[in-house]
């Protein structure tokens, strides 16, 4: 990811859960932090209720990927928690790409021309 890093620490976590900013659609739930920088952070949020460790990581893997793919189209400036609902395990990589993509135009972060605009 070129102009991101990841969320790891449990503090990173409740910092931008605690901005209650939230949008939810069948599949995901996306909270959002502006902050004063020119990266974002992104962290991936699957609990043990959508599946077996081996489901999660592939989640997870979606999720990154879908984020990745579409990196440049996101504001710059965010902390992104995403968190699976149980109702994405065995979706495949266009549901879990569109439903990210949603996401981001509810919350206004999302421009459809990339970064070359």
């Amino acid at each position: 990811m070129e102009f991101s890093d990841s969320l790891k620490k449990y503090r990173d976590f409740q910092r931008v859960y605690r901005n209650k900013k939230s949008y939810a659609n069948k599949y995901l739930v996306m909270y959002v932090l502006r902050q004063d920088t020119q990266e974002n952070h992104i962290g991936i949020s699957v609990s043990k209720k959508v599946g077996n460790s081996v489901v999660r990581h592939r989640i997870t893997r979606l999720i990154r990927e879908s984020y990745r793919l579409n990196e440049d189209k996101f504001d710059r400036g965010l902390d992104l928690v995403v968190v699976a609902r149980p109702a994405v395990k065995g979706k495949g990589f266009t549901e879990v790409e569109s439903a990210l993509m949603h996401l981001g135009r509810l919350q206004h972060i999302v421009n459809s021309f990339g970064s070359d605009q």
